[in-house]
């Protein structure tokens, strides 16, 4: 049996990210630079292997990021929402300037998973919900290459689950837009097959 494969892509940019602020739930559209980086997105993910089921975060950005990577396919695909892909709750920080988080906040934050920006989420809970959502994905054998198309936080949820460690793991990562993040989908052996393939 072929191995089934789980690309994780983060959406294109935002005026958000442009002007460096945090954006969690904060429901920015692409801009002109963001549109350009994931048009070509769609025919790259067929190179990794024929993509058969696409799903996407419920805010626009994520949206508008998954109906572009359609146009690059060689078959119709009808994209698919799951709310357990969208990004962190940032709650009171959320679309304020990174500069806006105090030093001790931050330290914090890097180092307790169960750290609650206020009125917010934490990567405990963001992980669980991530998890979740893979297995779900674990336990349907239909599809052989799923793209999920995602944000910061859960991609990095997703790949720690791969590799067996903590999600605090987040903060040693980068991750691009527009990026791309594949893992083998199997419950016994999981592993990260490529991390942050930009275009």
């Amino acid at each position: 049996m072929a191995e089934r494969l789980l690309t994780l892509v983060r959406h294109g940019q935002t005026a958000a990210n442009a002007q460096n602020l945090l954006q969690g739930h904060v429901n920015h559209p692409l801009d002109d630079i963001g549109r350009a980086q994931v048009s070509l997105l769609g025919g790259a993910l067929q190179k990794i292997a024929p993509v058969d089921r696409i799903i996407a975060s419920p805010l626009l950005r994520a949206q508008q990021t998954a109906q572009a990577i359609t146009q690059g396919l060689t078959r119709s695909i009808e994209v698919e929402t799951d709310p357990r892909w969208i990004e962190l709750n940032y709650g009171d920080f959320d679309g304020q300037p990174v500069s806006s988080v105090s030093a001790q906040q931050w330290a914090t934050w890097r180092t307790d998973e169960h750290f609650r920006p206020p009125h917010g989420e934490t990567l405990a809970e963001l992980s669980v919900r991530v998890h979740e959502a893979i297995e779900d994905l674990l336990n349907n054998t239909e599809h052989s290459h799923i793209v999920v198309v995602s944000h910061v936080s859960p991609i990095k949820a997703a790949v720690a689950w791969a590799l067996g460690v903590g999600v605090n793991v987040s903060w040693r990562t980068a991750l691009d837009r527009a990026s791309m993040t594949t893992v083998r989908l199997d419950a016994k052996h999981p592993a990260l097959k490529t991390f942050n393939v930009t275009l």
